[in-house]
């Protein structure tokens, strides 16, 4: 039986065509459209004087009484916060999603600490900062700081889910 002309174009082609569309789709809604997108090398810092609560003596008095390396992450990930919160959707927020640090030197309780953020890569919702902290000329600690633009109900009602 022959079959008429219209009929020989593959349904295939439209349902792949129609999946194509669906996947672009589902991308998009994950990802800030691009003029939502912080800009690359927006910079933020961080400047504090470490009190003892930010010492490993704080939670070992065996130990010393230098900066601890989540406190100094904690003030990387401050500054990267702030580099972009002009610029993010309104509402939206970042929250840390990968570490990649190098505590490099020690210094002790009452030493004024500077954490700089700048933003190097956009990844959808997600961007990526080179990071460092330093005490005066000392390099203390670099590397890189991970974050993902959320919106924060959304998110909060997530990460509550999780409560157990």
């Amino acid at each position: 039986m022959k079959r008429p002309a219209d009929s020989r174009k593959s349904p295939r082609k439209s349902k792949s065509r129609d999946k194509v569309d669906r996947s672009a789709k589902s991308a998009d809604s994950s990802r800030p459209p691009q003029e939502q997108r912080p800009r690359i090398g927006l910079e933020a810092a961080i400047e504090k004087i470490i009190p003892r609560e930010w010492t490993l003596a704080h939670y070992n008095p065996q130990l010393p009484a230098v900066l601890s390396t989540p406190a100094m992450i904690g003030m990387m990930e401050i500054a990267a916060a702030q580099s972009v919160q002009g610029e993010l959707p309104e509402g939206a927020i970042t929250v840390g999603t990968r570490i990649e640090v190098d505590h490099l030197k020690a210094v002790p309780e009452g030493t004024s600490v500077r954490a700089t953020a700048r933003l190097a890569e956009n990844k959808g919702r997600f961007m990526v900062f080179e990071v460092e902290a330093r005490a005066g000329e000392h390099l203390i600690g670099r590397g890189r700081v991970y974050r993902a633009i959320v919106e924060p109900a959304k998110f909060h009602a997530q990460a509550h889910a999780r409560k157990s």
